[in-house]
């Protein structure tokens, strides 16, 4: 991911005054050589400041944000393969971090001889033994079903998808049962380091949303997509920085 710099402008505010100062000196002491030399300089700051003028003005209100939070922090580890990060992304559904963890690591233990049941595993566990390490019905139907579809190809590997575009990556997960669209979203952004992914239905990013424009109400999935289209091509990096917004509001309360 790009690693925006907070604070583009003020060092060559401060560039300038000093070579401003450094002019008037080698007015004083007539140095033509080193006038040729601070006004060449200072042409350089003048476009410099121009156009981080320009990319401050055309961020507006996500520019200032950018400023005050600091550089991106965004990062993306591959890692497990989709079909061990969607089976663990079932698991922790509606579920807080701790709960969820204490459920995947005991679905985890039902093979002790894999990180994460392969699929032709998973499939052969009764729903019973699901249902002992915590994992409700209506997910270990969603897991059977990863897993089935895994098994048929149906679930491409992150070399597959490196060749797909976010839109086609969507619509073939989005057909596994309890896999919806948040979901492939954040494999998107987290696993598949994908740049220009704009979550709308994810609560945290309208929270940060709202705040930076200081409204009450959150924004609509469609208005959130409309406006976040001045975002392109990096609106995962703008999605990181309205969490860290919304995290503000939640520090603040």
């Amino acid at each position: 991911y790009p690693r925006i710099s907070p604070g583009e402008i003020a060092p060559l505010v401060t560039e300038r005054t000093r070579l401003e100062q450094e002019l008037t000196s080698a007015r004083e002491a007539g140095d033509d050589a080193s006038l040729e030399r601070i006004n060449l300089a200072l042409a350089d700051n003048s476009n410099r400041l121009e156009g981080a003028q320009k990319r401050q003005s055309l961020l507006g209100r996500m520019g200032r944000l950018i400023a005050r939070v600091g550089p991106c922090g965004l990062r993306y580890a591959p890692g497990r393969s989709p079909y061990e990060a969607l089976g663990e992304a079932i698991v922790y559904q509606q579920l807080s971090g701790k709960a969820a963890a204490t459920i995947f690591s005991r679905l985890c233990a039902l093979y002790p001889l894999a990180s994460f049941p392969e699929p032709p595993a998973l499939l052969a566990t009764p729903d019973e033994a699901l249902r002992g390490a915590g994992i409700s019905a209506s997910k270990a139907r969603a897991l059977k079903d990863l897993a089935a579809k895994t098994d048929a190809g149906h679930v491409p590997s992150y070399r597959t998808m490196a060749r797909m575009s976010d839109a086609a990556i969507v619509e073939r997960l989005v057909a596994i049962r309890g896999i919806g669209r948040w979901t492939v979203e954040m494999l998107l952004i987290f696993n598949l380091g994908r740049p220009d992914v704009l979550p709308v239905h994810d609560y945290g990013v309208r929270k940060g949303f709202a705040a930076l424009h200081k409204r009450g109400e959150l924004p609509t999935p469609r208005e959130l997509g409309e406006y976040g289209e001045r975002w392109r091509p990096f609106r995962s990096v703008a999605s990181w920085y309205l969490w860290r917004a919304a995290e503000s509001v939640t520090q603040g309360a």
